[in-house]
């Protein structure tokens, strides 16, 4: 027995158990646990068969991402893997919880798998950037087949232990609860059979049903070249699927290493690894400890049916949790009421649902004309027009209205909270909660702390985002918080270097193969110019196009114009509206630029901003930053973020840039520059 290891027998079955908490991870000391009892186990003649089972809430969930990057310490997974697969002793793995990544690369070195209903199995590693590099990508398709594979290990899916069973990935399911006793009489049964002790690499039927196929390996690229678009680890998955098919086993194992190294030390995965880390270190903040407590949350008010505040109010619907659903005309609520309804039904349709299932959801709300009816409510959302007025004059009636003790929560984007809570008799209690559009599929939600708002308010907003599926970042107060100010300057730029030479399209372009779906003015087209340029009272450029009708895609010609099927060709009328504008305000034209000068004009000033909020303690740390330009704007997760490409390119380098386009660097930024430190690594 280790300190995480424990080995009993039971009529001859060995039982090597592992406990490591909180998950299991293929560390050190769970390596040496199982180096010891299977090496036990396999001196013991009484021994006929070994079950592998772990204690606590799951199976082994996978490598231990913290000794990346470290100096290995013995014995390694290969080493491990090896007694367990080429012993003489049939060894069944027991699942419960989660088998993924090398947890899951552990159970394909087993003869056997059983795994409770309960259970998922799965390779994730594509999600950090990397491939399952512990033998999965030459295993799995052995079991399952080539197709199968591609599809499992490029999406990461976790799969349903009924599931696992169906496609082989599981060999038999044992009963909830019982799966101790289950892989003892598992593994009897395969003695009293005689099965023959038949090793994953060993088998070749599945793989060679796609042996001299190359167009299955093509056809997969092509139906997924859009998705995988920015992505090294796909493309290495597949050519080490493609290696499992047509290399024998040992020449495929150090194919996948190979192609494994590749990805490890890529910016790409580094990226990705960071981020994984930064959405968990997002919840962590300083002055509001672990311990706080978390409010009861049991009924939610939202006041506005609009598409955020429907968006807003499907999010607690999905939790479980009932709403009442304000709206000062019925026409409005009714309209509110029926989108959100589509909405499930259409989900319905896609069979991710049932029609039970939206009727229990729909059954939660509460609609209501009269803000009377949040009287009982534990946290109210605001989400009516962002006018400063009109969200003061809904908040002092929500003060007199709303219980002691309850939430008052603002959806507002750009508005100044402390503003709005002055005008109640309870600034401690009110917080921003700023979901992004559409509110029902954005993760990102940014909770904005007011300067009384109190620890434990905080705490509650930052857990309720977790429990509808958000992920929680916490802001101070500013105009446009963390990522609408972050992105900003993005847009000015853009405004600016149209009118200096480069086209929309060169710069939308430009904006694509850095990684964005679309480039800034496709997204203007898409929302609607007249949108976006509503509320300036001087004369721009984007005004110039509405004034002709040019509203975007919805009338046919914005930046773009449009056919039928709305499919983009450049425009000639723009143009001529860019350079009427660019005249009007005297500027040249310079002509085009090179695509990696239009990105640094756009996104230089992003990093600046990112400095700058950073220096006010907007933003708690550079990582918060960066999950709110993912997660708000669809920033490309393998750069990282707008922070940590920063240190990519070289802080010295982006101080430069921005001197020469004549913006004036952050203090931070220079800072960090001229004393070569980074934000994002260390």
């Amino acid at each position: 027995m280790t300190s995480v290891g424990t080995y009993t027998t039971e009529d001859g079955i060995g039982i090597v158990e592992i406990n490591s908490p909180p998950v299991n991870a293929l560390g050190v000391n769970v390596r040496r646990a199982l180096n010891e009892g299977f090496s036990k186990f396999a001196q013991d003649d009484s021994v006929k068969a070994i079950v592998l089972i772990c204690g606590g809430r799951t199976f082994f969930a996978g490598a231990d991402i913290s000794e990346f990057g470290k100096a290995p310490e013995g014995p390694g997974l290969h080493e491990v893997f090896d007694i367990i697969e080429n012993g003489s002793k049939p060894v069944v793995a027991a699942i419960h919880g989660t088998a993924l990544g090398g947890g899951y690369e552990l159970a394909l070195i087993c003869h056997y798998r059983i795994a409770v209903p309960s259970a998922k199995v799965g390779l994730p590693e594509v999600n950090l950037g990397l491939l399952p590099g512990a033998g999965g990508t030459q295993r799995l398709p052995r079991i399952v087949g080539a197709e199968a594979a591609l599809d499992l290990m490029t999406t990461g899916r976790p799969v349903p232990a009924k599931k696992a069973v169906e496609l082989g990935m599981v060999d038999a399911l044992a009963e909830e609860g019982k799966l101790r006793e289950d892989a003892i009489a598992f593994a009897r049964r395969i003695l009293a059979e005689g099965r023959p002790l038949l090793r994953v690499r060993d088998r070749d039927d599945k793989v060679a049903e796609a042996r001299g196929k190359p167009e299955i390996f093509a056809a997969f690229r092509k139906a997924n070249a859009r998705a995988f678009r920015g992505f090294k680890a796909p493309e290495n998955i597949i050519k080490a699927i493609e290696a499992a098919v047509e290399l024998p086993f040992d020449k495929g194992m150090e194919r996948e290493r190979e192609l494994f190294g590749e990805l490890v030390t890529s910016t790409e995965s580094a990226a990705q690894r960071y981020v994984f880390f930064a959405e968990r270190e997002a919840a962590k903040i300083p002055d509001v400890p672990k311990d706080t407590p978390i409010l009861p949350v049991k009924k939610v008010g939202v006041i506005g049916a609009g598409t955020m505040g429907g968006g807003i109010t499907m999010n607690f619907l999905n939790a479980g949790i009932p709403v009442t659903l304000v709206e000062a005309r019925q026409e409005a609520l009714d309209r509110g009421l029926s989108v959100i309804r589509r909405n499930y039904e259409n989900t319905a349709r896609k069979g991710r649902m049932t029609m039970e299932q939206v009727e229990q959801r729909m059954a939660l709300i509460t609609p209501s004309l009269k803000l009377e009816d949040l009287a009982d409510v534990d946290l109210v959302i605001e989400a009516v027009f962002e006018s400063m007025p009109i969200k003061k004059e809904v908040f002092g009636k929500l003060d007199t209205i709303v219980k002691q003790g309850a939430i008052l929560a603002t959806n507002t984007s750009f508005l100044d909270i402390d503003e709005i809570a002055a005008s109640t008799s309870r600034p401690e209690w009110v917080v921003g909660m700023h979901f992004f559009s559409p509110a029902n599929v954005m993760r990102l939600l940014e909770v904005v702390r007011g300067a009384k708002t109190r620890t434990d308010v905080i705490a509650t907003a930052m857990e309720l985002g977790r429990k509808i599926g958000k992920v929680s970042v916490l802001a101070r107060v500013c105009d446009g918080f963390i990522a609408n100010r972050l992105m900003k300057p993005r847009g000015v730029a853009s405004q600016i270097l149209v009118l200096q030479g480069p086209t929309p399209q060169e710069i939308d372009q430009a904006s694509y193969n850095y990684g964005f779906a679309m480039g800034p003015f496709a997204m203007s087209d898409l929302v609607g110019l007249d949108v976006i340029g509503r509320d300036s009272t001087e004369r721009t450029l984007t005004g110039d196009l509405v004034k002709l009708g040019r509203l975007g895609q919805k009338q046919g010609g914005g930046f773009y114009d449009y056919d039928e099927n709305r499919k983009a060709t450049p425009s000639p009328v723009a143009a001529q509206v860019i350079a009427d504008f660019a005249a009007h305000k005297g500027i040249n034209s310079h002509g085009s630029l090179p695509e990696d000068e239009i990105v640094a004009r756009l996104l230089y000033p992003v990093v600046n901003e990112g400095a700058k909020i950073l220096e006010e303690g907007i933003a708690i740390r550079a990582s918060d930053i960066d999950m709110a330009a993912i997660l708000g704007y669809n920033w490309p997760v393998y750069t990282g973020g707008p922070m940590f490409w920063a240190d990519t390119v070289g802080l010295k380098k982006i101080v430069e840039g921005l001197k020469a386009m004549g913006h004036e660097p952050a203090k931070l930024l220079v800072k960090l520059a001229e004393e070569g430190k980074t934000f994002t690594r260390g």
